[in-house]
């Protein structure tokens, strides 16, 4: 990359709700996502989560240390011991990526979602206006195609 497009790179820095875990994230989401699974709407207490799925080189822990909750097998969602904000999951069949809780980000989330999951869990009002939707999670060979249709989709809006 070159210093002319290194310098335009943003990071972002986010963290809990009581500031005792920090990190942060270069670059902008591959893809912006919500989940109406009851898990989500259980560990939000909303109707479902936000999350921007980011290459796992782009994403930092720069202070405090989270730990597993909710899920805690071959995906794993991460929180503060403190205040137990979800900050971010670490995706089965994603290795190379970072989904991380949007609404943890220091600015407001730009996009909304463009693809929207669980949706046969999803409460009969909670419209997202998503752009993909799936009844379960879209299969991990997928998000090749819906990453580049969410870059187009930002590129043309």
């Amino acid at each position: 990359m070159s210093d002319a497009a290194a310098s335009t790179v943003k990071t972002v820095e986010g963290g809990c709700r009581c500031g005792r875990v920090q990190f942060q994230v270069t670059g902008n989401a591959l893809v912006t996502m919500a989940c109406h699974c009851t898990g989500c709407q259980r560990m939000t207490a909303s109707a479902y989560s936000l999350s921007g799925l980011y290459p796992a080189e782009a994403f930092a822990v720069t202070q405090g240390e989270p730990v597993i909750g909710g899920l805690h097998g071959p995906t794993r969602h991460f929180h503060c011991d403190h205040c137990k904000s979800w900050l971010f999951t670490r995706p089965e069949g994603l290795d190379a990526f970072v989904n991380v809780r949007s609404t943890m980000l220091g600015v407001t989330m730009f996009a909304p979602p463009f693809l929207e999951t669980y949706t046969e869990e999803a409460l009969p009002w909670a419209a997202t206006g998503a752009s993909y939707s799936y009844p379960k999670f879209p299969p991990p060979e997928s998000f090749g195609t819906l990453m580049q249709a969410y870059a187009e989709s930002l590129a043309s809006g």
